[in-house]
């Protein structure tokens, strides 16, 4: 029995009690799903649910007395054991070892589909992710949004959610003429200007500009006067810039749906239909020569300048176009993923949300991401040798691998600070929780080739009922959750959940491994509690990949 089955037939118990008038519950309050979870206590059953304190006021009952009766019905039901009754209400549910173990045989049938639902089918969500200004390579704050933002919508689509990845180019604007006047620098032999940037990936670029120049026939650019040289600079720079990350980012397994630049808002006209939006809603005013959006009325600390006195927008403008034209694509919710230091973003946006008619934190949904140092041989890494001030992807891969990047990076919850232990995680230690979980793939898939060898087949034969030890129990415990943890970390923006489930359910792995064996010992002959024991190595090997797969990190068959 799965917890799918398992909520059905408890909802099922609920209906009848109300249709034959026990309950005095309108039915409309019966949730859809009654939702389980699992007893911190094995002792306690296989399953838990307060489902009756839930309902109970509403039926006119105590939650004790609801939560008997709710018994004692479900207690009927084929492959449940038993239902006690704990506390104020509690229902703890234990079934038998043949109905737990169906669970096996139902997750390798399902493969890459278990876990998945449909909590969130229906909903458009536009996830904006990374979004580094192309004046650089990829800093380490970047990479830690580049694998928490793809594992994340990994997980909405798990959920059922339809997502759009999406990165906003950052073409516009001062950084862009910094980074400009930095490359004629480079190339004159100059040094960088005061406020532009360093590092020998600048003289790299000037370089590739010159060369493409030349290579095409065009006047070579330090040539040219200044403000030409600029723009030359600057239009193939930025080019070749952004190439490099968008392929810095594919070799990380992060790809976009779309790539949306910053200048075509200010092109094609979307900042004043947008502030004409809002002026039609009343929510604009002019003040000193300037056009202001009235964000004080939405819960901001002050009003907002959105075009300035000399006509030109504010840094807020193209932020407003760009949200309006993510609804107007049809997104219901937007997600914007930033680094630490966009605290004060959220009021200002959430208040644009709302000037909108939309609903903040609904609509709209702003993600803050807390930083990352790296450690090696106990000590802090400072710099990148090719970016001179800031750790890079390539700093970070070239380390560990693509693997234990992604995934160190995704196991901790984003809106804390991490230390990433270099020399941990590159090494082959059951310390290093990237290959902690690998190597419980990697050996699942062993005990089924051993299997093979000796002739065990799953197709031969299935007997639930067989896998009646205590860590057969808990095995199927764990794999039972995986819907679960999904579904929370859809809900909760959170998928380092996934993770630190995988961290579980490699120990639990682990540990049955010791205590059960799938290959018969010497000249034992195979018998269906082999076969039975192979279908749940099997479902274990398939979820610890379908978890894997949701990080955007591979499930190795050696290691």
């Amino acid at each position: 029995m799965t917890p799918a089955q398992l909520s059905e037939a408890l909802r099922a118990a609920l209906v009848h009690a109300v249709d034959d008038g026990t309950f005095a519950l309108d039915p409309a309050a019966i949730p859809a799903t009654v939702h389980l979870e699992r007893p911190r206590q094995r002792e306690h059953g296989d399953w838990a649910t307060n489902v009756a304190m839930q309902l109970a006021k509403k039926a006119g009952t105590n939650p004790r007395a609801f939560a008997e009766e709710l018994a004692r019905r479900l207690g009927d039901t084929p492959g449940v054991a038993s239902v006690d009754v704990a506390g104020p209400g509690f229902l703890n549910i234990r079934l038998d070892a043949a109905a737990a173990g169906e669970l096996a045989r139902s997750i390798v049938e399902q493969g890459v589909e278990y876990g998945h639902g449909d909590a969130l089918a229906g909903v458009r969500l536009n996830l904006e992710f990374v979004s580094a200004n192309p004046t650089g390579p990829l800093h380490i704050g970047g990479v830690r949004w580049a694998a928490v933002g793809d594992s994340l919508a990994r997980v909405l689509e798990a959920a059922g959610a339809d997502v759009t990845r999406e990165y906003y180019f950052n073409d516009h604007g001062a950084q862009i003429d910094r980074f400009a006047r930095s490359l004629v620098a480079r190339a004159l032999g100059q040094a960088a200007p005061e406020d532009g940037y360093g590092g020998s990936y600048i003289t790299d670029i000037a370089e590739q500009v010159v060369a493409d120049a030349l290579a095409a026939g065009e006047p070579d650019p330090r040539t040219l006067p200044l403000d030409e040289a600029t723009e030359a600079f600057r239009a193939r720079g930025v080019d070749l810039m952004f190439a490099e990350i968008k392929q810095s980012l594919h070799d990380f397994g992060v790809d976009f749906d779309v790539y949306f630049h910053e200048d075509t808002l200010h092109e094609s006209g979307a900042v004043e239909r947008a502030v004409e939006r809002l002026r039609q809603g009343g929510h604009v005013f002019e003040q000193d020569g300037a056009v202001w959006l009235r964000t004080t009325d939405f819960g901001d600390d002050k009003d907002r300048v959105v075009i300035k006195s000399d006509g030109e927008g504010a840094y807020i403008s193209g932020d407003i176009a760009y949200y309006l034209d993510k609804r107007e694509r049809g997104f219901d919710r937007v997600v914007i993923m930033l680094g630490a230091d966009h605290h004060g973003y959220i009021g200002r946006m959430m208040a644009v949300c709302a000037a909108f008619g939309d609903t903040p934190h609904v609509n709209l949904e702003i993600l803050i991401g807390q930083l990352v140092n790296l450690v090696k041989d106990g000590e802090p890494v400072r710099m990148s040798k090719r970016a001179g001030t800031v750790l890079t992807i390539e700093d970070l891969v070239d380390a560990v691998g693509v693997d234990a990047a992604r995934y160190s990076l995704a196991r901790s919850s984003a809106d804390s600070s991490i230390d990433l232990d270099l020399d941990l995680l590159a090494s082959a230690k059951n310390e290093n929780p990237v290959y902690y979980v690998q190597y419980a793939h990697a050996r699942t898939v062993n005990v089924g080739r051993n299997a093979a060898d000796a002739g065990v087949r799953k197709e031969d034969g299935f007997d639930a009922s067989l896998l009646d030890h205590e860590s057969e129990s808990v095995l199927l415990g764990r794999l039972a959750e995986l819907p679960r943890v999904i579904n929370q970390a859809a809900e909760l923006r959170e998928p380092h959940r996934v993770a630190r489930y995988l961290e579980e359910l490699a120990g639990s792995y682990h540990k049955w491994y010791d205590q059960r064996r799938v290959t018969p010992w010497g000249d034992e002959e195979v018998t269906d509690v082999h076969r039975t024991r192979l279908w749940l190595n099997d479902a274990t090997r398939q979820v610890l990949a379908n978890g894997l797969g949701l990080l955007g990190v591979s499930a190795p068959e050696r290691m």
